[in-house]
Order: C-alpha cells, then sequence, then structure tokens
C-alpha cells in the first residue's frame, strides 16, 4: 500500500482500505455500552454512517446523546462493543493499539476545545509536532503555508502563550491538517472562542474542506457553528434520529429544540 509521498506501509491485511471507495469515514451496526448486567448504560445503539472524502459534518444532540461516544469511536480513540469502523478506507476496529497510534499520528488530524498545544514549543514546532511523531521529515516550507492559510505567517517563533485564544485554535488548525489526513475531527472547537473568533476558525475549516478537499467531522452544541457544515446529524439516545442538509442557525436550532424536548418527555415517562 502506498501512502501520500510515495512511502510504503508495511504489509498487514487490517492496514489495507477494503471499505467503499470514496468515503472518509464509514461506521456499521457500531454499539458502545458500558458496565454489565442492571447497570449497562447504552452510549450507542447502533451507529450506521457513511461520510464522503471532502465533506464537512456536523454531530448535534441532547446532553448524554452519545456525541463525544461517536467522536471517540470514530477516530479510534475507543473501541467499540460493536460493529465495524472504517477510516479512509482502512478498518481499525480490531486493530492493535500500536497500530491505531500509528493511524492517527499519520492520517487523523485533531482540533479541540482546549487547543491541546505544547507550551514550551514555538507556533511551528507544535504545527509540525505530527509529522515529528509519526517519523516524518519535518518540511518547514509547508509548516509555514499552512500558517500562512490561517494567518499566523508571522507567528512561527511565537510561544503559545504569547497568542490570544482563536490565535492559539489556529495553530490547531493548522497543525490538524499539516499530514494531509484522511479526516480531522473537530471536538467543540469553538467553545472557549467569541462569537467573531469561532467564525474565523470555523472559517478555516470550511476553506480546509473547499480548497484542500479536506473532511472534517465536527461535534459542537452551537447552531452556528453547525451552520458551516454540508450537513448537520442529530444524535438522540445513541442513534441518529435525523439530518439536515445545508441548514441555516435557526433551522438546526429548531431541530435541536424538537428533538430535545422529544427525548425529554420520553426521559421523564420512563422515569
Amino acid at each position: 500500500m502506498r501512502l501520500r509521498g510515495g512511502k510504503r506501509r508495511k504489509a498487514d491485511d487490517r492496514l489495507e482500505p477494503q471499505g467503499t471507495p470514496g468515503l472518509a469515514v464509514e461506521l456499521r451496526g457500531v454499539r458502545r455500552e458500558y458496565g454489565r448486567g442492571s447497570r449497562t448504560v447504552r452510549a450507542l445503539a447502533g451507529i450506521d454512517l457513511a461520510l464522503p472524502r471532502g465533506t464537512f459534518t456536523a454531530v448535534m444532540g441532547p446532553s448524554g446523546s452519545g456525541k463525544s461516544t461517536f467522536l471517540q469511536c470514530a477516530a479510534g480513540l475507543d473501541r467499540p462493543t460493536a460493529g465495524s469502523v472504517r477510516l479512509g478506507g482502512t478498518e481499525i476496529t480490531g486493530m492493535r493499539e500500536n497500530q491505531l497510534t500509528e493511524l492517527r499520528r499519520s492520517r487523523l488530524g485533531f482540533v479541540f476545545q482546549a487547543f491541546n498545544l505544547l507550551p514550551s514549543l514555538t507556533v511551528e514546532q507544535n504545527v509540525l509536532l505530527p509529522m515529528r511523531l509519526a517519523g516524518q521529515r519535518q518540511d518547514r516550507r509547508r509548516a509555514a503555508a499552512m500558517l500562512g492559510r490561517v494567518g499566523l505567517a508571522d507567528k512561527a517563533g511565537r510561544r503559545p502563550g504569547e497568542l490570544s485564544g482563536g490565535q492559539q485554535q489556529r495553530v490547531a488548525v493548522a497543525r490538524a491538517l499539516i499530514t494531509d489526513p484522511d479526516v480531522v475531527f473537530a471536538d467543540e472547537p469553538t467553545g472557549a472562542l467569541d462569537t467573531g473568533t469561532a467564525a474565523e476558525v470555523l472559517g478555516l475549516l470550511r476553506q480546509a474542506v473547499d480548497t484542500l478537499g479536506a473532511t472534517v467531522v465536527m461535534v459542537t452544541h452551537d447552531p452556528a457553528a453547525a451552520a458551516w457544515a454540508d450537513r448537520v446529524l442529530f444524535l438522540a439516545d445513541g442513534v441518529f434520529a435525523s439530518g439536515l442538509d445545508r441548514g441555516t442557525a435557526e433551522q438546526i436550532a429548531a431541530r435541536m429544540a424538537a428533538l430535545t424536548s422529544r427525548t425529554g418527555t420520553v426521559a421523564v415517562a420512563a422515569a
């Protein structure tokens, strides 16, 4: 199997693409349960999902709907109890931990609410960190180009503590894109930002999809953030209840309100 940049991966059937061509993320029958017996909690109750490459998908849902568990299972950060997960055509469900680590370093990008930058490294070094961890040549010209894309070309030598929150999140976006990943997973990426700065960061993710062909999967509670996506998927009780294509913030908020009301009523009735 040949990777980007002409490198070959060691032969291993579990690393070979076997999923549907053109799909960046593919989940089939994914369930995740915690605990045993009467105390079993079903976080995901059977997820089927196929996301094409070059798309921006937002995932929303009421508290406790399974959003975080979905992201962790889809990104290989947690193992599902049952079902299959493929990323970039590669089946990851049965991978050993060292294989998952390699995949996350070289083929996935992550953007978190808390930025997760290393304070002792410069901006440039933070951006190059995924390449360093993956054992790839650290391409400073590529890092400079990425920093230019996020409007931080003049900040390469600064430390994260010298930047604003919005600037730190821009560094995180550049870091997520540096390895040209199959998928960028974003977990509440604007949760710690003001409205104006949040729009700038979301614009960068949108631009990455439209101009770089990136695939973005974002979990958010904010209808205004979700409105930047091509499609919004709504989780309830561990399954996808509905979807909305190119919805406005108002439409997304209305759908969320109806979903929260419905799941709240079910919860009260069950109690």
